[in-house]
């Protein structure tokens, strides 16, 4: 069986997911990473003279104090890997650029957790000297993110807010005084 014929100029991509723990790196023109985002934090970098880019996604910002162990839940962990990956893949850190994504505080009366990723996350470029081209953080809906890591194109969907059809109890029929169903 062959493949379906592609519009010319047009190119399949390949589309691999960054979960929640993950840093991808491509520098391939028909990959596109792509990430669901509550009160996760995604930072896209692009290099675009060496046209390379990689995505993570990082559940919090930081350890707790005190706390031992620094790993894949945490921003701190994920952007230096994820800067680690570039330069390993031949990005230039001072040519690096970064978009930022998430952030939400989906529920309200709950811990600012998504403010939390944020504020780190600007924090983390403004101090290791990136250059933040554009960021769409905070409010209190989720987000999809769709990255195309070789030619640094960014596009970020809000996503609907849906919840579950509530469930109505049914009233059922009232038997007459006095009567009995036997089976």
């Amino acid at each position: 069986m062959t493949p379906p014929p592609t519009a010319p100029g047009l190119q399949p991509t390949t589309r691999l997911t960054v979960l929640q723990g993950q840093a991808r790196v491509s520098a391939g023109p028909r990959v596109e990473f792509s990430t669901v985002l509550g009160s996760c934090v995604a930072t896209c970098l692009f290099d675009p003279e060496e046209q390379v880019g990689g995505m993570n996604h990082f559940l919090l910002a930081e350890p707790p104090a005190g706390g031992q162990t620094v790993d894949e839940h945490y921003g701190v962990y994920l952007m230096e890997l994820l800067i680690n990956e570039m330069l390993a893949n031949g990005a230039a850190k001072h040519r690096l650029r970064a978009n930022l994504y998430g952030g939400a505080n989906l529920y309200p009366g709950m811990a600012q957790i998504g403010s939390a990723n944020a504020s780190f996350a600007k924090t983390f470029l403004l101090r290791e000297r990136i250059t933040l081209v554009r960021e769409d953080l905070g409010g209190n809906s989720a987000r999809r993110v769709d990255f195309r890591p070789a030619s640094g194109l960014v596009r970020c969907r809000t996503v609907a807010n849906t919840l579950a059809p509530e469930e109505r109890p049914v009233a059922r029929p009232v038997a007459a005084v006095g009567e009995v169903e036997l089976f």
